[in-house]
């Protein structure tokens, strides 16, 4: 499988989906991991950080959506890159689709298979991928309201 890493385009969004360690693992089970340029430099990560893990860097967010089967990002795709998701391709991030119809409605009208790390849960019923931005979250809430 080729497994995509666009930079997050949503203002203010400085993480990245996968960092060096997940390519190699990746790419050690064989599959092909394309990142987009610079897609880890607000989370302080190098091109060469990623190129040295297994990873391929291409130039732009239109060829990782492209090339790549699964698109793996930190936030859902905003319109400007609905245009990018093709028929059958692999979406994993956080989706939030309950207030976003427009989001909803153009992975159902092009065909996505969208896998939301808010709803991905362990035999029991643990939240793996939720609870830790949920603890921050809170943790966060009391510092600034004091």
């Amino acid at each position: 499988m080729i497994v995509g890493v666009p930079k997050e385009v949503k203002n203010h969004e400085y993480r990245v989906a996968m960092v060096p360690a997940g390519v190699r693992s990746l790419v050690r089970d064989g599959h092909t991991v394309v990142v987009e340029q610079s897609a880890g430099a607000g989370s302080g990560i190098v091109d060469a950080d990623y190129s040295a893990a297994g990873a391929v860097i291409l130039s732009t967010a239109e060829e990782v959506f492209a090339e790549a089967d699964m698109i793996v990002k930190v936030k859902e795709p905003l319109p400007q890159e609905h245009g990018c998701l093709r028929e059958g391709q692999v979406l994993f991030t956080y989706l939030h689709l309950a207030p976003a119809p427009d989001l909803t409605n153009a992975l159902l009208d092009r065909k996505i298979v969208g896998i939301a790390y808010e709803t991905v849960q362990l035999p029991n019923g643990a939240l793996p991928l939720l609870t830790p931005m949920s603890e921050v979250a809170g943790r966060l809430s009391i510092q600034i309201g004091a």
